[in-house]
């Protein structure tokens, strides 16, 4: 059954004054409107505006938010032959593993060793988004910062995999004696933001939510609408995973899900490819700091775009396949719009969900067509082509890539776009970047973890 979100963002530069009383609508200065568009009306409301003012990840490309988009934009690949284990008996045997990760100074060395990957992604990411966000500990804003009113909600759809898999091992090798007392805390997937919490003192709203791939969006849907309702004044807000062990790729591989070029792994991921044959494996987390306009600006936050809306729904269709009309996407698009206050003229740049498999690519081009009636005239590219699928953490990796399309002007390339399918018929942004001023981007979450071939 696919749960499907999909946010809409703002460029804001420079940061926006609180509205006059007297008016209706500020005025946008980023968002240029065709003539014939009219807009739903947006928030006004500095208390009910949600901004983004921080940005943290651990990707395939490193721990900082430039270095990542360099890469991306220089159209690297990310994925290689797994070497974190043996993966030889394995019919995919590459992924966009993560390689040299160091926690140094955002752990503690004792916690470090006992923490699971999705854990220690969660961690990092969040307190370099903090810090980002000048809201880090030791700063001013971290200590003039209203705990009470802070939270943290960063999900994970998969959870402690590696904690979980070595526990069953001990219990039936050695018993369960040899289970680690870490066992339940580390596996279950609301840990990552209760530690992230714990370390910085927040104290409101804190849970994890698992929607697969659409976990990260969920977040941010989330955490807004806590702002947006006065629950909350800042948020840190994503999704992480680490699920890149033999289980997990095991699990994987027998949903006949997973690409098989093992010939050529970089290649692997074609998003809208005629000759794409799964998606593939990745990890890391993505993580911004969301907060009210009015708190951003009270703190002189660095404010890097704003946060529109979105929305949340379930096809309803099938555990695995999406609709092939693509009806649950369209849906969730149109709602998202109409929260946001955006006609969809507006939109000129998607970060396409692109997973590269064989029946989600063309469903959500279905659904893309249903909302925006020239497709032509958007840009729409795919990060996962060059960082492989990170399942929970996806989201949170592509916002931060559609958020730095929305402030440098550049938009990074779809890789490995040799023969595309004849639906598709936009830009993807095949194989160089392009420079493009973006009016509003919207990044796109169905959860499609389509199966390649019928289950047994």
């Amino acid at each position: 059954m696919q749960a499907h979100a999909h946010t809409l963002g703002l460029r804001i530069s420079p940061p926006p004054p609180a509205p006059p009383r007297r008016r209706a609508r500020p005025r946008q200065r980023a968002v240029r409107v065709p003539a014939a568009a009219s807009a739903p009306r947006r928030e006004t409301d500095p208390r009910k505006r949600v901004v983004i003012t921080g940005m943290g990840l651990v990707s395939v490309f490193g721990n900082e938010v430039d270095a990542f988009y360099e890469r991306l934009l220089a159209g690297e690949s990310g994925v290689g032959a797994i070497d974190r284990f043996d993966a030889g008996g394995f019919p995919t045997r590459f992924a966009g593993q993560i390689r040299g990760f160091s926690s140094e100074g955002y752990i503690d060395g004792k916690n470090d060793r006992r923490l699971d990957d999705c854990l220690r992604y969660c961690i990092v990411s969040g307190k370099k988004a903090l810090e980002n966000a000048g809201l880090g500990k030791g700063s001013d804003g971290h200590t003039k910062l209203d705990k009470v009113r802070a939270g943290v909600l960063v999900g994970t759809g998969m959870g402690g995999l590696t904690v979980f898999s070595d526990g069953v091992q001990n219990l039936i090798e050695k018993g369960y004696k040899k289970i680690s007392p870490f066992f339940i805390p580390y596996a279950i997937t609301n840990m990552g933001s209760a530690l992230l919490a714990m370390d910085a003192g927040f104290m409101g709203p804190n849970y994890s939510i698992s929607t697969a791939c659409a976990t990260s969006n969920y977040c941010f849907y989330a955490a807004a609408n806590h702002i947006r309702r006065g629950e909350a004044d800042v948020i840190v807000a994503g999704g992480t995973e680490a699920a890149i062990i033999p289980i997990g790729l095991g699990g994987f591989v027998a949903c006949r899900a997973l690409s098989q070029r093992n010939d050529d792994p970089e290649t692997a991921s074609r998003p809208w490819d005629k000759e794409r044959d799964g998606f593939v494996m990745g990890e890391g987390a993505g993580v911004l700091v969301m907060e009210s306009l009015e708190h951003a600006m009270k703190r002189d936050a660095p404010i890097i775009a704003e946060y529109l809306g979105g929305a949340v729904n379930c096809d309803a269709y099938h555990m695995t396949d999406p609709r092939s009309d693509g009806l649950g996407v369209s849906s969730c698009i149109t709602q998202s719009l109409e929260d946001a206050g955006v006609a969809p003229e507006e939109v000129n740049y998607i970060n396409a969900h692109a997973t590269s498999t064989l029946a989600g690519d063309l469903a959500e081009v279905r659904a893309i067509k249903q909302v925006f009636k020239n497709p032509s005239d958007i840009k729409i590219n795919s990060t996962k082509s060059m960082i492989g699928h990170c399942l929970g953490a996806a989201g949170g990796l592509e916002a931060i890539a559609a958020v730095k399309a929305i402030t440098t002007g550049w938009v990074h390339p779809t890789i490995n776009q040799f023969n595309p399918e004849p639906e598709v018929d936009f830009d993807t942004v095949a194989n160089e970047k392009q420079q493009h001023e973006v009016n509003v981007g919207e990044f796109l979450y169905p959860c499609t973890n389509q199966r390649q071939k019928s289950l047994p």
